[in-house]
């Protein structure tokens, strides 16, 4: 079959024959017909295909679902501690509900994507042991834990599509082979041997249970600084760097998934330049980092310092630490910038401002990388006691993390908190949609409180720790370009900016409200809640309940004919009452991710960003090329799917604002640039992102890069 991309006349006629091929049928949508429109039938076609072609033929079947069960269970596929919390009886009839939903994959590739990533196969890999009612069923046995009516909720909520587990919990839930649930980890490294040999080990830990680690480079000491008062013997980041991308490589998850890894450095830590000089194109091969990704963390004060053009001051981590008695990290460099400045105990250099920030989009520009944390702004909204010093591999995980200590055998002195991600995310078009907006958000808490509270991390104590006292959750969201363009509104409008704000204060509302509802059933508490703002109710002082509602009439309309409530001032009070007088079992709630994969087999756009284009052009291993239609665009609504790169970063940006005021930890937010861009408009979009406060940036990516079909890589921990 020949052609040419989406747009251009097809030249010459499809063979019939290749109709019955999934493959080729998937192929047309890349082409027009000969009215002139996108071949949305075609995809439908070929997952049909798919199944008649390819999963039927290598699908093991059995009589009935005993005798599937004893044979997953006899055979060490599925979990027997999972099933054996529930009788028979409604195992069987939670099986019949899922099937009874008539489920049908929306796409070829989202059909894909779940038989090649996510379903149960032969230890060979060669045959499929579950359909996709079966995985459901089994994720919602294991995270409701012997609860039945969790269980089916669950498997309403997500057989519906309204909820949708993240890939390690949907991936390995049930399973008896398998990895954590968990998305992604992250630790802090200190500024001795001892830290850092345990983090690399910690890393190894973690990774090969399937989890990306982030890890805090801010407090090792710089190139050249002393070691036990000799000086010029500190190697500084970029070897701990080099033995961390070495570790990521080694270990994965029973080849699942690949090691993944990042790293954060302070904007003011003297190796800064050379941190970034490592994604550099051209760089010697002896600094050069090619897997591990990147994060800088950047406060106020040095756009202040880029706005005067000011040369901006790059403190010892040692030096600080002495001084201050506590870790660079932890340490506000806005609050306590002009007194480091001129204390002579603290090593310092400089360099310009504004050729950091030049440089900063010059790398960018190269490679999509740093992810940026802007760190002034994030421990303004945090309402936790405590500092957040660091993101994760997708930029959206805040939370406040504590430096653990170690005795000379690496034996833990003091474990301090570090950070587990326990991950899923709401369809915005289905969940609009659902009968009971408030229980569907209440499930998925639930379901994301489940994973917190099964895992234990026992070989890395600060992650097992930070995850039984916070029993932080990340609920995210996807689909909102699909939801705008189903009811033609264009994205970054006024009334769709209008609608993100009720339905992100809604949610917040509603999840608040399910982890409320959490602490009062258990009577506890997520630890040192007292000592929150959410305890003091300053939290709640925050809003202004009147600047939840809709104000468009169009907006109006649609909240009006759906179950969605959205908060009125009476319900933040009574709110604000319940949570002052029982507290909250979650201390983090929100956090919107990056979806990749669970937004392909939940027909979603990804995450809350604009499409990248109309028909997603996607290399998927063997089979190659495969075509992905924005999930709801049809031929009659074309307009109102402008992809990202036209739409433009200020729209994108305005949008990730309104959400951002109503998520207490952060949105993995990319930024899309036409193939004219330059890196001052890289620039300018960074001083309009902090501007507008958002928390953190995530990818740059330029329009060649969507052209040619190739894909920067992505955050294989949250993302897929």
């Amino acid at each position: 079959m020949t052609g040419t991309e989406l747009g251009k006349t097809v030249q010459e006629p499809v063979d019939q024959r290749e109709q019955l091929d999934y493959h080729a049928l998937n192929a047309m949508l890349n082409l027009y017909n000969d009215a002139g429109e996108i071949q949305f039938d075609k995809d439908r076609e070929a997952a049909n295909q798919y199944f008649l072609q390819h999963v039927n033929q290598n699908t093991v079947y059995f009589h009935d679902l005993e005798e599937k069960v004893k044979y997953l269970v006899d055979n060490e596929y599925y979990d027997p501690e999972v099933l054996d919390q529930y009788e028979f009886s409604f195992v069987k009839s939670l099986f019949k509900q899922a099937y009874a939903k008539k489920f049908r994959f929306q796409s070829f590739l989202g059909a894909y994507k779940y038989y090649t990533s996510y379903t149960l196969k032969t230890f060979d890999g060669r045959r499929y042991l579950e359909r996709f009612e079966d995985r459901v069923c089994m994720v919602a046995l294991g995270l409701a834990a012997g609860d039945t009516e969790l269980a089916s909720n669950l498997v309403d909520e997500i057989m519906d599509g309204r909820f949708q587990p993240a890939t390690p919990t949907f991936l390995n839930i049930g399973k008896k082979q398998r990895g954590e649930p968990v998305s992604c980890f992250l630790l802090r490294i200190e500024d001795n041997m001892e830290s850092i040999g345990r983090s690399i080990n910690s890393a190894l830990q973690l990774s090969k249970r399937g989890g990306g680690v982030a890890l805090l480079l801010s407090n090792v000491r710089e190139a050249g600084a002393p070691i036990k008062h000799i000086e010029n013997q500190s190697s500084g980041v970029i070897p701990v760097m080099k033995l961390l991308e070495d570790a990521f490589s080694y270990a994965n998850q029973l080849g699942a998934r690949q090691g993944a890894g990042a790293v954060y450095l302070s904007a003011h830590h003297p190796d800064i330049l050379r941190f970034l000089d490592t994604k550099r194109e051209n760089a010697d091969e002896k600094i050069r980092i090619k897997t591990l990704s990147l994060g800088v963390v950047i406060p106020d004060i040095t756009f202040e310092l880029a706005k005067r053009n000011d040369d901006m001051y790059l403190f010892s981590p040692y030096d600080v630490e002495r001084v201050y008695g506590k870790p660079f990290a932890d340490v506000s460099i806005t609050e306590h910038y002009e007194e480091m400045v001129e204390d002579p105990r603290i090593r310092k250099s400089k360099i310009n401002a504004r050729a950091f920030f030049q440089t900063l989009a010059e790398i960018q520009f190269e490679s999509g990388y740093p992810y940026i944390m802007f760190e002034d702004t994030v421990n303004k909204a945090n309402p936790i006691e405590g500092r957040i010093t660091h993101s994760n591999l997708c930029s959206e995980i805040l939370q406040v993390s504590t430096p653990s200590e170690f005795n000379a055998d690496l034996s833990y002195k003091q474990i301090g908190d570090d950070i587990s991600c326990n991950l899923g995310s709401m369809n915005i078009a289905k969940a609009m949609d659902s009968e009971d907006f408030s229980k569907t958000i209440e499930t998925a808490i639930r379901g994301l409180t489940a994973v917190a509270d099964q895992t234990s991390i026992d070989s890395v104590p600060s992650v097992r720790q930070g995850n039984d006292n916070s029993h932080a959750i990340g609920l995210g969201q996807m689909n909102l370009h699909g939801f705008l363009g189903r009811e033609h509104i264009h994205y970054g409008s006024e009334e769709a900016l209008d609608f993100t704000n009720a339905y992100f204060a809604t949610v917040m509302y509603e999840a608040l409200k399910a982890s409320n509802k959490i602490a009062q059933e258990r009577g506890e508490k997520f630890h040192n809640f007292e000592n929150s703002q959410y305890a003091t109710g300053e939290f709640f002082d925050r809003y202004d309940p009147a600047e939840f509602a809709p104000k468009t009439e169009r907006i109006r309309q649609i909240i009006g004919n759906s179950s969605i409530q959205v908060p009125t001032a009476q319900d933040w009070q009574q709110l604000k009452d319940d949570v002052q007088a029982h507290g909250l079992y979650n201390r983090n709630l929100q956090a919107i991710p990056p979806t990749g994969s669970i937004s392909y087999i939940n027909n979603s756009t990804s995450s809350i960003h604009p499409i990248a284009s109309k028909i997603e052009i996607r290399k998927e291993g063997k089979i190659g090329r495969v075509y992905y239609p924005a999930p709801y665009m049809t031929n009659d609504n074309l307009e109102y799917y402008e992809d990202a790169y036209e739409i433009g970063y200020e729209k994108i940006i305005d949008t990730y604002a309104v959400a951002t005021k109503y998520v207490d930890q952060g949105l993995s937010l990319t930024l899309f640039f036409k193939d004219t861009a330059t890196t001052r408009d890289i620039n300018r979009a960074q001083i309009y992102a902090w501007r507008k406060g958002i928390k953190t940036i995530y990818y740059i990516r330029l329009r060649q890069t969507a052209l040619t079909g190739t894909e920067v890589e992505g955050c294989v921990s949250c993302m897929l």
